[in-house]
């Protein structure tokens, strides 16, 4: 295995210059690299649309490259071993995180129903939302900057009641068309006060302070997240364990496991496929960034979380507890 040397984009490194349709590629002194240094870089496959691109002289370090993207955000391009030490630990971070989820629902089901909008009503909101509905969290340069919307920057438009349920309509990450359906009765209630509230201001997503109304930012959602599960889990975490369970029950409807590679591959492309429908992705970053390569694994060993994906519950809240628990059963089995 590639022994990695942590390095520091604060270092000197190499950088990348427009030229033509291209880039030159200079090290810090500002010489042009070699033909090998450039076809490192060029594996890296850096976007073009990177400004400020740092690249680290070593091959083994464990950060690659560090861009400024469209959206003003920087990015980071890691070591392959790196990322695959990071996913094994982000994974068993939300495993574990998951397994606490009835108690972290059971506080949110009182504070969803405190009278008023204070914060943690509000905050309560948000994570019901991410739990039934899969949404981004939301992030103010890209609603400005793309016109692309996440939970906590969806404008009152978005929303609009329809009978019993609550439909949002609004265009998220990548310029992808969503609409999702909430029916949950204190989610409905508590929506219904923010999108009729006397204030101003386009957002959806607030909470009332003796000074007034105020919008609801990630930063606040993500503490209360912390909170309830004692850092362990963000608003990110959210996308990747209900992608997990529903690719953990879409391979169990499949069919039989391990039959012949085939047959095992149509059903890990249309379980990711399903997955990535309901997050909005792509079935690439499905299954590279959010669904637990575990899952997959013990499928192709012929093992799934079986009958328990065949449940039809008339409680919906019963049905994906039971799912959860089966999916926690066949990771901690891994």
């Amino acid at each position: 295995m590639v022994r990695l040397r942590m390095v520091s984009p604060r270092s000197p490194g190499w950088s990348r210059r427009r030229a033509g349709k291209g880039f030159t590629y200079v090290d810090e002194h500002g010489d042009r690299l070699s033909p090998e240094q450039v076809e490192r870089i060029r594996s890296l496959a850096i976007p073009p649309a990177w400004r400020d691109v740092w690249i680290c002289p070593r091959p083994n370090g464990h950060l690659q490259a560090v861009g400024t993207d469209d959206a003003g955000r920087r990015q980071y391009l890691y070591h392959p071993v790196w990322r695959e030490k990071k996913d094994r630990e982000k994974f068993d971070r939300v495993l574990a995180a998951a397994e606490t989820l009835p108690e972290a629902r059971a506080r949110v089901a009182e504070d969803i129903r405190r009278s008023g909008m204070p914060l943690l009503r509000a905050d309560a909101v948000a994570f019901r939302l991410l739990d039934l509905g899969y949404f981004r969290i939301g992030n103010d340069a890209y609603a400005d900057a793309h016109g692309s919307f996440g939970l906590t920057t969806l404008q009152r438009r978005h929303v609009h009641r329809h009978g019993d349920e609550m439909v949002f309509r609004f265009v998220g990450k990548s310029g992808i068309e969503h609409t999702v359906v909430i029916d949950d009765e204190d989610a409905i209630r508590a929506l219904e006060t923010m999108r009729r509230r006397r204030s101003p201001g386009d957002r959806l997503m607030a909470y009332r302070e003796t000074t007034g109304w105020r919008d609801l930012d990630s930063a606040a959602v993500n503490s209360y997240l912390r909170d309830l599960f004692d850092g362990e889990l963000t608003a990110k975490d959210f996308r990747t364990w209900h992608a997990t369970v529903l690719a953990a029950a879409a391979l169990a409807r499949s069919d039989e496991p391990g039959s012949t590679a085939a047959s095992r591959n149509r059903a890990i492309r249309a379980a990711v496929l399903e997955a990535a429908g309901y997050l909005g992705n792509t079935p690439t970053v499905a299954r590279h960034s959010y669904i637990d390569p575990r899952v997959i694994d013990r499928y192709e060993s012929g093992t799934t979380i079986g009958e328990v994906a065949w449940a039809d519950d008339p409680d919906p809240a019963i049905r994906q507890s039971a799912l959860e628990s089966a999916t926690i059963a066949l990771l901690r089995d891994s």
